[in-house]
């Protein structure tokens, strides 16, 4: 994850153009969080938490702490609080890793999350300090989303594919991801271990959720549910969000020269590409102020402390 904290990565386009959570997802993990009679609503934390985009769901909680290691995350994050209309004086932002939250006391949260962050997490030292800060009863859910899908167009999945996990150095940037990060995202998190293999006895219950659609997409995952995860964009808006891959940014430092392609650097092209693939099966032109509908798959862990 070092690659969001150099201070060369730009965190308001990452903030702007990455797509936002459906109330659905929050709606679903609130519902798991009240199962138990014993549940309650004082303190959350978000782990990983970036700009905040997860963290200000968290209206429920009467006090809500995020987490990130990244000094330029959280100075967004508080930023974008500082511009909200009404402050509650619920939420706070702290600088840490999500394996050492000495700032927490012992039994002291009720809920954690981590959004699209959990596959950098090491879970080894994750799950003992998570059965730490949680409360009896108390719950988390870690999430992330893996490639993006054209809903109309499932024919370029392909070249997303190839574009994202490619082996090509000069026309992929699937060389340029951080890992083992990356293919646990890819693999939707099902190399992080249950959390009482690491800490016996710690948790009632571990669950793992896939929202990555019922069509035959990952045939390896069991009981996928529908896609729950979806944006309306423009052609030029989904250009910015392909701007905001960390590893289109190991990419740039690794091949400077890519820029002065005539049809543009790595993610233009693909871009482009995309675009003209659009139009063969419209059969019409595609501008970069048309709109396309994109979705996400989603996978989560749900866990409760015993």
């Amino acid at each position: 994850m070092a690659t969001f904290g150099k201070s060369s990565f730009d965190t308001a386009i990452y903030a702007t153009f990455r797509p936002t959570y459906p109330r659905s997802l929050f709606d679903f993990i609130f519902r798991y969080h009240e199962r138990n009679k014993g549940a309650r609503w004082d303190r959350a934390v978000d782990l990983g938490c970036g700009t905040g985009q997860a963290t200000v769901e968290l209206t429920s909680f009467k006090r809500i702490t995020g987490v990130d290691p990244s000094s330029k995350m959280i100075e967004v994050a508080q930023d974008t609080l500082k511009k909200t209309p009404v402050s509650t004086g619920q939420y706070e932002y702290v600088q840490a890793s999500a394996e050492s939250l000495p700032f927490l006391e012992d039994s002291s949260v009720d809920l954690v999350i981590g959004a699209q962050a959990g596959h950098w997490f090491d879970w080894n030292k994750m799950w003992p300090e998570l059965a730490r800060v949680l409360r009896k009863d108390g719950s988390a859910a870690f999430w992330i989303y893996s490639e993006f899908r054209f809903t109309r167009y499932p024919s370029l999945t392909r070249k997303i594919n190839a574009y994202g996990q490619g082996v090509d150095p000069l026309n992929s940037i699937g060389p340029y991801w951080q890992q083992p990060g990356r293919s646990i995202l890819e693999n939707h998190l099902v190399e992080v271990p249950d959390g009482n293999e690491v800490v016996p006895g710690a948790f009632s219950d571990f669950e793992r959720v896939f929202f990555t659609g019922l069509c035959d997409h990952y045939p390896s995952l069991p009981s996928p549910r529908s896609v729950i995860m979806r944006k309306k964009m423009t052609w030029d808006d989904l250009l910015s969000y392909l701007n905001t891959w960390s590893s289109l940014h190991t990419f740039r430092q690794h091949n400077p020269t890519d820029a002065e392609n005539p049809r543009g650097d790595v993610a233009v092209r693909f871009w482009k590409d995309l675009m003209e693939c659009a139009e063969q099966e419209d059969g019409r032109a595609v501008e970069g102020h048309d709109e396309v509908d994109i979705e996400w798959p989603l996978a989560m862990i749900m866990v409760k402390k015993a």
